[in-house]
């Protein structure tokens, strides 16, 4: 069984279909979820599915180096094989990164390598895009920077909104990382 561990900073929507997804077959089975924000509704639902969660709050530690020091602590004691980013939304500094190099996975909405960080769909949206979609990649020090493992376009309609353009790009993230990191450990963890 490959041990996997998501880190969310929401509500959780694509670690649920992540879990949802490591049934029967699949190699790999969720051990940990873990947020950055005590009031992450997706804590509730990884519980509610049976998965052990952990807070480690961002606002408790003094700098980066000792929130990422008790994070790396508390993945540790679940011992993962893969971590999965499912909307956390914290840039992890490039020695955390190297710990998990090539074990590390991160979902972004937007075609890589355009619009990292933040405002993705407005940004596609203002630049006169006909489409924006969703990566998923393996995470690397440099921000939404890693290889790209899949991607999927999203058309970009007349009189979209960024949230018009959102509601529709998660739909396609609840498809496309079940899928990815399915290929990723079968490809990663031959049995």
């Amino acid at each position: 069984m490959i041990r996997t561990a998501i880190l969310i900073s929401g509500g959780g929507s694509n670690m649920v279909r992540l879990a949802e997804s490591m049934t029967g077959d699949h190699p790999a089975r969720p051990v940990l979820v873990v947020s950055n924000r005590p009031d992450a509704g997706g804590l509730l639902k990884a519980r509610d599915m049976g998965i052990e969660t952990a807070v480690v709050d961002h606002k408790d530690f003094a700098d980066r180096d000792a929130f990422e020091a008790r994070l790396h602590e508390v993945l540790m004691g679940a011992k993962p094989d893969v971590v999965c980013l499912a909307g956390f939304m914290r840039v992890l500094n490039p020695g955390f990164v190297q710990k998990w190099q090539g074990r590390m996975l991160n979902i972004h909405p937007s075609l890589l390598p355009k619009y990292k960080g933040l405002h993705t769909h407005q940004r596609a949206i203002d630049a006169g895009d006909s489409c924006g979609g969703v990566t998923v990649h393996m995470v690397t020090p440099a921000l939404d920077d890693g290889p790209i493992l899949g991607q999927t376009r999203v058309p970009i309609l007349d009189g979209d909104s960024a949230d018009d353009l959102a509601s529709r790009v998660l739909k396609a993230e609840h498809a496309l990382y079940p899928a990815v990191f399915r290929r990723f450990v079968e490809n990663s963890f031959p049995a």
